[in-house]
């Protein structure tokens, strides 16, 4: 592999924004360079998401990597919000007349991987210390190493996809940089298995015991939580012990339906939300993790990103042809819809969980909330429309 020394735009992470990104850029004549820290092994082993909103799934067909999606991919016209022994169905199609996918990011990278390597695009993987200089002038440079040799790619335009703990938000000055977090006080407890999900739609589950999700990534395979402590640990959930406990905070007459199975993986993530702004210095523009992070809750953390690589593509293409306002006003647009969807997945998430300190009060005002969702259809109306995703 030839890496060459000037690029358009040099992309940090090849996760799946970033991967986005650089198809969707190649579809438009704009080179690029992707620079990945992990293998792609490591990449693609990363469990994630897996419902994409419509916005998502244009943005995929844009960059022509949806052939698999639209042939494996699950349509889902609603989903359902249960608590205590019942459960009401949202009907996203009905209230919205859009509809949300099931397909795991895992194989949206893979497409994307699939897609960049058949271009024979440059995409670098197991690059070690990777850094971005000289953001606020006219020509930022990243370097790295590779097998221990030294390179620097300059381009026009550097886009920091690199997540959360990447290099490219931590060398934007921290005078310019404001941010703002909610850590929340439990976790998420996920397990994958080989069985059928016991809906053939998603469940949001609020119990007295706490929060339980039922999702999947196909028809014979469920990816499903429970909330948990902080303090817990994988090893503390035998497989026997996690569908006991999610079989407890499903309605009665859903439990009885459910199948298990051994799982063949198992882990525990912590929630945040997490915003940084502005998403723009000089040079630099951040997008996806490295920018925001969602609670899991609302299934908005691909869907963000995608969005977000989604203008920035469209604002670079505008540049490319001689207008720059659209990357002037990158940081703002993307800004607005990030803000109204951690709204919404901060709110639903206070709606789903049981918060230590809210006490029976907290759980009694959750149920309120919920009877009261089951009878408005206005209030089902709001929760589908953010479900489904805001426009661009």
């Amino acid at each position: 592999m030839t890496i060459p020394q000037r690029t358009q735009v040099a992309i940090v992470g090849a996760g799946p924004s970033g991967l986005l990104l650089g198809q969707l850029l190649h579809k438009a004549g704009i080179d690029t360079v992707v620079i990945e820290q992990r293998s792609a092994d490591y990449v693609l082993g990363r469990i994630r998401a897996g419902v994409l909103e419509q916005v998502t799934v244009d943005l995929l067909e844009q960059a022509g990597v949806a052939d698999r999606l639209h042939a494996e991919g699950l349509p889902h016209d609603g989903v359902n919000l249960s608590f205590g022994d019942r459960m009401q169905r949202i009907d996203l199609k009905a209230l919205t007349g859009k509809h949300v996918t099931v397909y795991g990011q895992t194989e949206v990278t893979r497409d994307l991987m699939d897609a960049r390597r058949a271009e024979g695009l440059v995409t670098v993987y197991e690059a070690g210390d990777v850094a971005v200089h000289d953001l606020d002038g006219t020509s930022p440079r990243v370097t790295f190493t590779l097998d221990g040799r030294p390179h620097e790619v300059r381009a026009d335009f550097i886009a920091g996809c690199d997540g959360y703990h990447g290099v490219c938000r931590a060398s934007v000055p921290q005078d310019v940089l404001k941010t703002y977090e909610r850590v929340y006080p439990f976790g998420w407890l996920g397990i994958l298995a080989d069985v059928p999900p016991v809906e053939h739609e998603l469940i949001y589950a609020n119990s007295e015991r706490g929060f339980a999700l039922s999702s999947m990534r196909s028809s014979t395979r469920v990816r499903c939580y429970v909330q948990c402590s902080l303090d817990d640990k994988v090893e503390q959930w035998p497989d026997d012990a996690f569908w006991a406990e999610f079989k407890r905070r499903l309605p009665p007459h859903v439990a009885e339906r459910l199948i298990t199975g051994p799982s063949f993986e198992k882990s525990i993530a912590p929630l945040r939300s997490f915003v940084a702004e502005p998403m723009r210095f000089g040079r630099l523009f951040l997008a996806g993790d490295s920018a925001h992070i969602v609670p899991p809750t609302g299934a908005k953390g691909l869907n963000l990103a995608a969005g977000d690589v989604g203008m920035l593509a469209e604002a670079l293409q505008a540049y490319y042809r001689g207008d720059p306002a659209g990357i002037d006003g990158y940081s703002a647009r993307c800004l607005r819809r990030v803000w109204k969807a951690e709204r919404f997945s901060w709110w639903f998430t206070s709606l789903m969980h049981r918060f230590p300190e809210n006490g029976e009060f907290g759980f009694k005002m959750q149920t309120a909330e919920l009877d009261y969702l089951c009878q408005s259809e206005a209030m089902q109306k709001v929760v589908a429309e953010n479900y489904v995703g805001l426009p661009l």
